[in-house]
């Protein structure tokens, strides 16, 4: 292999685990489990991790280059194992991933606040891979854990790689949405998938004062935030907070359909109007995973958001509305004002710029400060205490 390949290549799996200790993501409960159930174990020959470096997701092949494969699975990475609910065939990415091992950083920081025991009863919304499943399955043990995916396909090979590591988790092919209803109670419930509400049936089946962790996301961007809810003893209501940004693919029944651009904006010539730059530029420079974005998807319902990558210092913000045509652009231009067309019902930049004044005004919260309420007629989202929603 040539050197700068070598350069290229990530950290070993004993170099992650001593990142990940000190920085808090692997704690002592898990330190075993780390140790003993390897990702490799459940990647197939095929996969496309996303490298770090280059910012691409890439192919890499167990049969063609084994030490670079290794490599791959061993760090802190997420890697695709299925493209286009497996109809993706060759080394090419493909439109959309639709399975995953997650990188391990996410994996044990989701696990650490899911507070397992030994003993606790189990339920994993996403097989995947099998990876998680085998990890909790070390802790909680085997019989202890149910894993649901909705792919046959997928929860055909992780039982296999399951069997083959001695992981008797059982794999329920269904949908996660339900949860797993001839298995429960069960004392915690984990989602590998994002979210756009919680499903009730996953408070129903959580016993009380078990744990919920999920990533939920409002949809204005393809982000999620971790939200670890706590069953009440009533079992009526699951209640807890935010933790911070990840990224998931959705759960089947909350996937979004991709933006249709040019159904949005035919060929107008509309006028635009120059303003201050202040909030579209906050909203830019705040990125994907910010906390401004969140809240302005609790404040701009059913609205998606796309920036434009910025070029010769401009940079188009698009915000297109998901209840009707209704769509708004935000040109930002370096050390000039903004220019904003929009168009259709709703004046979605209007209320965009509102959700910012909203969002300053509350002292410009992070995710710590928000929480969801999860009952049998729906959920909300609360801003510092449940009794504020936003």
């Amino acid at each position: 292999m040539k050197e700068a390949e070598q350069k290229a290549l990530p950290a070993t799996r004993q170099q992650v685990g001593f990142a990940l200790v000190p920085a808090g993501v692997l704690t002592s409960e898990w330190l075993n489990a780390y140790a003993l159930v390897p990702r490799r174990a459940f990647l197939p020959d095929d996969i496309w991790p996303f490298d770090m470096r280059t910012g691409q997701t890439v192919h890499v092949s167990r049969a063609v280059d084994g030490r670079r494969w290794q490599e791959y699975a061993d760090a802190d990475v997420p890697i695709v194992t299925q493209w286009d609910d497996g109809g993706h065939q060759g080394p090419q990415p493909g439109r959309l991933p639709t399975s995953s091992a997650s990188m391990p950083s996410v994996v044990f920081r989701m696990l650490d606040l899911l507070t397992v025991d030994e003993g606790s009863r189990v339920l994993e919304i996403g097989t995947g891979t099998g990876w998680n499943a085998a990890l909790l399955a070390h802790r909680a043990g085997d019989d202890n854990v149910v894993s649901v995916e909705v792919d046959a396909a997928v929860a055909g090979r992780a039982r296999g790689a399951l069997d083959r590591f001695g992981a008797l988790v059982e794999v329920v092919h269904g949908d996660g949405a339900r949860g797993a209803p001839g298995h429960a109670p069960f004392d915690r419930t984990v989602a590998t998938c994002g979210v756009r509400e919680i499903p009730f049936a996953w408070v129903a089946r959580t016993r009380p004062l078990g744990v919920i962790v999920a990533p939920w996301g409002a949809g204005f961007t393809g982000e999620d935030a971790l939200v670890r809810l706590q069953v009440h003893k009533g079992g009526e209501i699951a209640q807890g907070g935010f933790v911070g940004p990840v990224e998931f693919m959705k759960l089947r029944a909350h996937r979004a359909a991709p933006i249709d651009h040019e159904a949005y904006v035919p060929l107008l010539d509309l006028p635009a109007v120059e303003e201050s730059a202040e909030a579209a530029s906050e909203i830019a420079s705040g990125g994907r995973f910010g906390p401004l974005v969140f809240a302005l998807g609790l404040r701009v319902p059913d609205c998606t958001f796309s920036a434009a990558e910025e070029r010769d210092g401009a940079q188009p913000l698009w915000f297109y509305s998901r209840s009707d045509r209704s769509w708004a652009c935000v040109f930002l231009r370096e050390g000039r004002s903004a220019r904003v067309w929009q168009h259709g019902p709703r004046r979605l930049w209007d209320e965009v710029r509102a959700g910012h004044a909203w969002w300053c005004a509350q002292g410009r919260p992070e995710w710590s400060r928000f929480g969801l309420t999860v009952g049998a007629a729906g959920e909300y989202v609360w801003l510092d205490e449940p009794g504020r929603p936003v």
